[in-house]
This record gives structure tokens, C-alpha cells and sequence, in this order.
């Protein structure tokens, strides 16, 4: 997971912008599929792999069921800038898509609303889905998580890590070591790497954390700008262990990397799918949304890696040897952290601004 919150967004017609707020605010007090009379729906995901995953769980499958055609775009990560723009402008390049809850506060979080309420709670399939992986403005479908990855072969014979801690301890943990180039997450395991307890991370001690990472600096040899980075790193041996989002050493075992993942002190949020203010499509993207949340259907990305399933039930649908590798596995799930949409929101600048400085230091 990346996020970006710095895009341009255009202005092309104030009229348009009036009349998209004005809509943003409605949502249908009771929802029947057969409201949603459009043809056509338009979702930004993430590319790659997830399309190819969505593609065959959910989008070819709801066309074939529904006639309702569903068109995937790529774009960058934590797209509000463009959902914005979107939405001022009343020209709706996409009808939906799927973003995180940090994204989904900063379009909500003010006097505009760019994103509209589902309405889709008590749906079969959405109802079951717990609330932590739920808001008025997004239904949960994927869990990311952050997590310390490690080469088996670094480690042959000795002792390995287990916690942020012993990434921490270079002297009982040596070895080429990798942090992400942000302090997203970075500023966490800081935390829990000088001992501080998950429940206790946040609000976050910016000092205590940039004290803990004044400790490790001089033994990171490589900080890390892109997940593709990571796969390629534990791939070639360039490093021994990475904090990472979980998805590339799967793919890179995927691969025949001989890897090991540490699911203690991981840090994970939530995907969503969340629909435009104004669009004219909304209903059928509660359509989608319902179609989407079956755990039958979220269990087929398991074809693809092991996904972070927000329905409990998908898992008994998926092949255990996946199913340990998933982010919502509850033997996985027990000793992570969410992270804190909130207070990232609320206080990325500062932090983005004195990271960026101490890592010029």
C-alpha cells in the first residue's frame, strides 16, 4: 500500500460543482438491485495483479449475472485529488473505486463530501462483514498489511526475527536490513521496535520514534522506494530482512523465493469500495458492491495471492496452505495493529516534513 494526496485537480464548471454537491448528500434510505438501471459502471483499483484477480472474482461474473458492464482503470494510489475533481466538476471518469480509509476521511472529513453514503449495511453478504472493515462511505474488500520479511537462507542455523525488536537488535540479529523510504508504518515500527506496546503506539511519540530510528539508521543499507524494490531485493539476497507490505515477498515466493513472513506486530488497514458523490451510476455500484462482498466471490482471489478477505467466510472456502498466508487469518490477525486513519489525516504533514529532513541528515 502507497498513498499520494497531492494531485492537481481541475475546475471546468461551477454550475456542475453545485449541483454535485448537492447530490453527494443523497443517499437511498432502502436500496433493491433492481434500482440500478445503468449499463456501464467505471471502478478505479490498483492494476496489476488485482485486476487480474478482480477480473475474474468479481467483474466478469457481475457482468454476466447483471448486463451491467464494469470497466477498470488504474490509478495511482489514494487517488483524492482526481475523485475530487471528479466530483467539483460533475465529470465522472469513474463511478467508484477502491481506496483506503485514510482516503476515505480526507474526502469526508470536510464540508464537502466526495464520496456517498452505500446505504448497502444490511445486505446480504455487506452485513456479515465486521465493522472495523466498514464506514458510512466504504465497504471493506481487501486488508493490507505491513510486515518483516526475512530470507530463510540469512537466517540458516540461527536464530531468526520475530518482532520489531529484533529487526531493532543488530547485534543478535545481524544482516542487510530495509525501511521504507515514508513514515508511514516507519514511525510504528520505530515504536514497537524500542519496545512499546501495540495498544500504545498511538497517539504516536514523534520524539521516542525518531529516537528509536536515529538507532537503526546507520544500519539500513537500503531504504526502499517502490514494492516492486522489495520483490526484486529478496529475490536477488541484496537484502536479509524488509519491512514491506505483505503482498510482494508472497509474490516473490511465490516466485520460488525462499522467504519467510512475520505476522507478529504486523500493521494493516482497509481497503474499500466507495461511489462518487453525484455519480449517475451509484445504484449500480451498490449493485457491484453486493455482488462483491459474497464470500464465495472474495475467495477466488486465492488464485491469485492470498488476499486479505473482509468476509470471515471466505476463508473455509480457500485452500489452507493460502489460507495461513492470508492478512485476516485470525492466528494472523491477533497481535497486528490497525493503523490509525485518523491520526495520519490529522497529522501527516508535520511528520512527512520531519522525516523528509531527518532522512537528509
Amino acid at each position: 500500500m502507497t498513498s499520494s494526496f497531492n494531485a492537481p485537480i481541475s475546475r471546468r464548471s461551477l454550475l456542475k460543482a453545485a449541483a454535485a454537491g448537492a447530490t453527494a448528500l443523497i443517499a437511498p434510505a432502502i436500496w433493491t438491485p433492481s434500482r440500478a438501471a445503468t449499463k456501464r459502471i467505471v471502478i478505479r483499483d490498483d492494476g496489476g495483479i488485482y485486476s487480474q484477480a478482480y477480473a475474474k472474482a468479481f467483474y466478469k461474473p457481475f457482468t454476466e449475472k447483471t448486463g451491467i458492464q464494469v470497466v477498470p482503470v488504474q490509478a495511482n494510489a489514494e487517488p483524492t485529488a482526481q475523485i475530487k475533481g471528479m466530483v467539483e466538476t460533475g465529470n465522472y471518469t469513474w463511478d467508484m473505486a477502491k481506496i483506503s480509509q485514510p482516503a476515505i476521511l480526507i474526502l469526508t472529513s470536510g464540508e464537502k463530501q466526495y464520496l456517498q453514503k452505500h446505504g448497502l449495511e444490511s445486505q446480504p453478504g455487506v452485513a456479515d462483514i465486521p465493522a472495523k472493515y466498514m464506514s458510512p462511505y466504504g465497504v471493506g474488500t481487501n486488508v493490507y498489511t505491513t510486515v518483516l520479511a526475512y530470507r530463510n537462507e540469512a537466517f540458516k542455523g540461527k536464530k531468526a526475527p520475530q518482532s520489531w525488536a529484533d529487526f531493532w537488535n543488530v547485534n543478535d540479529f545481524p544482516g542487510r536490513r530495509s525501511l521504507r523510504k515514508h513514515p508511514f508504518d516507519t514511525m510504528e515500527e520505530a515504536l514497537m521496535g524500542a519496545g512499546v506496546p501495540t495498544d500504545k503506539v498511538y497517539p504516536i511519540d514523534r520524539d521516542r520514534a525518531f529516537a528509536s530510528l536515529d538507532k537503526i539508521k546507520p544500519k539500513i543499507d537500503v531504504w526502499w522506494n517502490s514494492g516492486a524494490q522489495v520483490e526484486q531485493m529478496l529475490m536477488s539476497g541484496e537484502v536479509d530482512m524488509v519491512a514491506t507490505w505483505v503482498s510482494r515477498p508472497q509474490q516473490a515466493m511465490g516466485k520460488g523465493a525462499d522467504i519467510s513472513i512475520v505476522w507478529n506486530q504486523n500493521l494493516w488497514g482497509v481497503d474499500n469500495w466507495s461511489i462518487l458523490a453525484g455519480t449517475p451510476n451509484a445504484d449500480a455500484c451498490r449493485e457491484f458492491i453486493v455482488y462483491a462482498s459474497d464470500p464465495k466471490r472474495q475467495a477466488i482471489q486465492a488464485e491469485f495471492y492470498p488476499a486479505g478477505f473482509t468476509h470471515p467466510g471466505a476463508l473455509q472456502y480457500v485452500d489452507p496452505a493460502v489460507a495461513k498466508n492470508s492478512p485476516t487469518n485470525p492466528d494472523n490477525m491477533k497481535n497486528g495493529l490497525q493503523i490509525d486513519a485518523r491520526y495520519w489525516l490529522e497529522n501527516q504533514a508535520a511528520v512527512i516534513e520531519r522525516f523528509n529532513d531527518w532522512v537528509l541528515k
